[in-house]
């Protein structure tokens, strides 16, 4: 039995629909990872879900007495007494026992003074053993516990809620809440306020966690991690899979092949029958068939327009109202008919490559016995590093560490404390974050481009496009871009400057997951040097190909993948984890052939990859398979057959796919 239920759910505010239809199921230890483009209505669903907000129709349905705990991403006003401290907060949770704990205290001071009776002696061991069966022996423990682990120090639990920053705050509601133990978990980017060491103990608490669990995140790694279960939520309603993040965007591929493959298929068929009307609508003896036809043709159209080419090949014509759809006239039908458009792709491609400013020296970068830091204030040094062409490397470290800074240092607006910093040649350096920060809110979309390089009108909007800004989107004002289209417009600009050595600084920060993925995909083709800072795991698991920690005041590095970097710092990586839903970052090298080593290296990293995906692929491949037996057995349809059946296919395709790479790399 479900222990959270969606049906028809919705939420509109006048004439504008957040979103509609929303039916959907968690169930019992079920995790749920709740993914969609910024603006799509995560935060008001969980809103909803938590009782803050009523929907403006359908139903969300629990079970009685379903306890039910919601983290919003801010929780300034989450609490009811702000004089008391982050323990005395955690110690509420505990009231009950804590009340049975006095009572034992009681019990033992009046048979202190001498009062053995039977009925006191009885009552005692009953209530002790409910105390202990509740947990009152570690309760404490577990508060210590939670705290250390989401980042409170112990000289910080005596401190009052109110004295808190609003980061901490939600991060002591997020300790409450995990105290508590609600059947139900709702989060709203519990990361958020969240260093590194913070979030990986949250990820193996929620893995152990005995509840269910919603959770918006655009935290990919995160979900890959938690996660069971992705919603991918529309304005039309939501999308199950199972299984964690990669398992998600890997099915969803497929999915968006197949429905391609059905709408064009269908679109055959019904260009088939407009022809059949065009050619016998004025022939008297046919007339009456090609009108039947005709209004057959017409009902389909509008309901492909209305409710999709999946809705209407899945006979859900109930959702329309067919008999008082007009008949079309010829002409109009086929204007409409070629004006249909296929399945919308969760994720919108970026067929384009970030081009760089032709090819750079072999040596990029390379530091000896260098100090980074202000003068007065030293960072980190570094014995010795060195960066080759087309390698990546992520920089990663505590907050305040200085990953910022030696970016800065590299770029020349901050001279080296000490030691030697020296570019390769050839070099062309371009810096997202400062690209970013360097927009111009009073332009447009479109004056912006112009103002960097002048061109057409026609030949800005077609190179903006490519970027995704299309139509009215040029016309933007840049002040109410968001974080997303502010990291699109920035590398479109890096991308005139055409670049061969791109410093990123936390270029996935405040981005939703398309955005992430958009950017990723530009950063995977672009043919130069990459040095990145980010806390975003996924993006550098994907790009990485050397590991640069700053720990104890001194850059290490580690040249492997992140996955190898992991491995030798004791961490555990599920198998689901390593699947990647795209071929990882190779660089196109402008031609010019790779050196032996780094074709190996290069070779080895696709090998470990495709592994994973072979792994995953097998996974899918066994659950459509099952699915089709139970689809045949239990005669749910020819059409609902033929689909799982093509999309079995389709995986198998991916699966043979897969391997055939993987032994051709395996046997060079």
């Amino acid at each position: 039995m479900p222990v959270l239920s969606l049906h028809n759910l919705g939420q509109s505010f006048g004439d504008f629909d957040v979103f509609a239809n929303l039916t959907a199921n968690i169930h019992h230890n079920e995790r749920v990872g709740l993914v969609g483009p910024n603006g799509i209505g995560k935060t008001t669903l969980l809103l909803i879900l938590a009782g803050l907000s009523r929907p403006s129709s359908g139903t969300a349905a629990m079970p009685k007495a379903t306890r039910l705990g919601y983290l919003p991403q801010e929780a300034m006003d989450s609490f009811e007494d702000g004089d008391r401290t982050v323990y005395d907060e955690m110690l509420t949770v505990f009231a009950s026992l804590r009340g049975i704990e006095d009572r034992l205290r009681e019990m033992e001071e009046t048979m202190g003074a001498g009062d053995h009776s039977a009925s006191l002696l009885n009552n005692y061991g009953k209530l002790q053993e409910e105390f202990e069966k509740r947990g009152g022996y570690e309760y404490e423990m577990e508060i210590a516990r939670v705290l250390r682990g989401l980042g409170f120090d112990a000289d910080q639990w005596a401190t009052p809620i109110n004295h808190l920053s609003g980061g901490q705050k939600t991060r002591a509601l997020l300790a409450r809440l995990l105290l508590e133990k609600p059947d139900i978990l709702l989060m709203d980017e519990p990361t958020n306020h969240l260093d590194v060491d913070a979030v990986q103990w949250l990820e193996e608490s929620l893995r152990r966690w005995e509840g269910a669990i919603l959770v918006v995140s655009h935290d990919r790694w995160f979900l890959d991690r938690i996660a069971t279960t992705i919603w991918e939520m529309s304005r039309d309603g939501i999308e199950t899979y199972k299984g964690n993040y990669s398992t998600y965007a890997e099915q969803r591929e497929i999915r968006g092949d197949h429905r391609q493959e059905v709408f064009e298929t269908e679109i055959a068929r019904l260009l088939g029958e407009l022809d059949y009307v065009k050619r016998n609508i004025v022939r008297a003896s046919s007339n009456a068939r090609a009108v039947g036809r005709l209004r057959r043709l017409s009902r389909q159209i509008i309901a492909i327009e209305q409710l999709g080419v999946m809705a209407v090949k899945d006979n859900k014509w109930s959702e329309l109202d067919v008999d008082h759809v007009k008949v079309l006239g010829v002409q109009e039908a086929e204007q409409r008919l070629k004006a249909l458009r296929g399945p919308d792709r969760a994720v919108h491609r970026l067929n384009l490559r970030l081009k760089s400013a032709g090819r750079s020296g072999e040596m990029v970068l390379r530091a000896r016995d260098l100090c980074v830091g202000y003068p007065g204030v030293e960072l980190f040094t570094v014995d010795e590093l060195q960066l080759t062409r087309c390698d990546v490397a992520a920089l990663i470290g505590p907050n305040g560490s200085g990953k910022t800074t030696f970016l800065r240092t590299i770029l020349g607006s901050l001279p080296p404390l000490a030691g030697e910093l020296k570019h390769g040649s050839s070099l062309k350096l371009g810096y997202f974050a400062q690209a970013r920060d360097e927009l111009d809110n009073d332009n447009t979309v479109i004056d912006e481009i112009l103002r960097h390089r002048e061109m057409p009108i026609s030949q800005a909007r077609s190179y903006l496009a490519q970027y995704l800004f299309r139509q009215d989107d040029v016309f933007k004002p840049v002040s109410t871009l968001s974080g997303g289209e502010r990291g699109r417009l920035a590398l479109a600009i890096l991308a005139l400057d055409e670049v061969n050595f791109l410093l990123l600084d936390e270029p996935t920060n405040h981005l939703d997951i398309p955005s992430q993925e958009v950017l990723q995909e530009v950063m995977e083709h672009f043919d130069g040097t990459i040095l990145l800072v980010s806390h975003d795991r996924y993006l550098i698991d994907r790009l990485a190909t050397q590991i640069w920690e700053i720990k104890d005041d001194r850059l290490a590095i580690f040249e492997g993948t992140y996955q190898q970097y992991l491995s030798t710092q004791g961490a555990t990586v599920d198998a689901m984890t390593l699947v990647a839903t795209r071929q990882r970052r190779t660089p196109s090298g402008n031609g010019s052939k790779e050196s032996r080593q780094q074709k190996a290296r290069r070779n080895e990293y696709r090998i470990a990859q495709l592994e994973a995906q072979i792994a995953s692929m097998e996974v899918a491949v066994s659950r459509l398979g099952q699915d089709l037996q139970i689809a045949g057995q239990g005669g749910r349809g020819y059409n609902k057959l033929q689909d799982i059946s093509r999309e079995y296919q389709a995986a198998q395709r991916r699966l043979d796919s897969l391997i055939a790479e993987w032994a051709a790399l395996a046997g060079e």
